[in-house]
């Protein structure tokens, strides 16, 4: 009988994908957010082939010399900027993901964010709360129909959600690096900054790079219209979070939808938390019993085929695949 794989698990799995890891692998624990290089006796650092974690797990250079076996990371979510990819690369460690399935989740939180700024869902909660309806009626909001929706970024999250703003009868417009032929029917290229100038609603879908990085500032804002919101459901620091909060004090842009924060945890003494035309979410946008289960049932999955010599079903740097093949 071979030796099991030995494994790192920083993930919280449910039972029956517990137990299909540990009839195949020799689990090794790791609390969520523990280095796995301090938490790992030395001993087994060398044995260990895999591993599936979150975002909160760092897969870095030192981490990468810390288990000079691995061959396999998954990542439990579809971001990897916990990852140096190049690092693996090198090293011929594969970082896997879960893109996909969780594309409907953060487009509806999407739409939602979009809808609740519009009509002013949050506070017309309050309202109704406060008694104050009973005194006068809440003040006229915006319709969403038949404006102009930005999508900074058309991958599978953005063309999910300019699929779901041709039924408000939405203007869709995106910029890409380059053109998507996917988008084709769903959307119309435009550049970037007559994306910014254009947009009644400019969401944002790109992911975060060194590039990326505070890609959004206070040229960008500029751009924008005075009734414009903005909606960032793709990384916090994608967004210059200290231009964004001037740009709503000033009454650049009418307001912001958040799903991600520079900081997450936000904390309460955040200015986001202090203003009006804001409304935050708590980094919700796959977390729906549904969405979670099929990430990390896919996470799983990518980690169990790759060590059992299967191709993954998504890979984030595909040539170590190619190149072991």
């Amino acid at each position: 009988m071979s030796q099991k794989h030995k494994v790192i698990v920083s993930a919280p799995l449910p039972a029956d994908l517990r137990e299909k890891v540990a009839a195949r692998c020799e689990i090794i624990e790791v609390p969520v957010g523990q280095s796995p290089a301090e938490s790992v006796p030395a001993a087994l650092r060398p044995q260990v082939a895999g591993m599936v974690c979150t975002m909160r797990t760092l897969v870095d250079q030192a981490l990468l010399d810390a288990f000079p076996a691995l061959a396999v990371s998954s990542n439990f979510a579809v971001g990897f900027d916990n990852v140096d990819v190049a690092a693996a690369t090198r090293r011929k460690v594969l970082i896997c993901n879960t893109p996909g399935v969780l594309d409907g989740a953060v487009a509806d939180v999407t739409i939602g964010l979009m809808l609740c700024l519009a009509r002013n869902l949050v506070a017309g909660d309050a309202f109704v709360r406060s008694g104050a309806w009973t005194k006068g009626a809440f003040p006229l909001t915006t319709d969403i129909r038949g404006k102009t929706l930005g999508l900074l970024g058309m991958g599978r999250i953005g063309r999910v959600v300019a699929r779901a703003a041709q039924a408000f009868d939405m203007k869709v417009v995106y910029h890409n690096r380059r053109q998507d032929p996917a988008a084709q029917g769903l959307a119309t290229y435009v550049g970037r900054d007559e994306l910014f100038a254009m947009s009644d609603v400019l969401s944002i879908h790109i992911p975060l790079s060194a590039e990326t990085r505070h890609s959004v500032g206070k040229r960008e804002l500029g751009l924008m219209k005075p009734t414009a919101y903005l909606i960032n459901t793709a990384r916090g620091p994608v967004v210059d979070e200290a231009a964004l909060i001037e740009a709503l004090r000033a009454g650049a842009i009418a307001g912001a939808g958040l799903d991600v924060m520079e900081q997450e945890p936000l904390p309460p003494s955040s200015p986001l938390c202090e203003l009006p035309n804001v409304v935050l979410q708590a980094h919700v946008g796959s977390a729906t019993h549904e969405t979670r289960r099929a990430m990390i049932d896919l996470a799983v999955a990518n980690l169990l085929d790759a060590l059992d010599k299967r191709k993954p079903q998504a890979m984030v740097n595909p040539e170590v695949w190619e190149a072991r093949a």
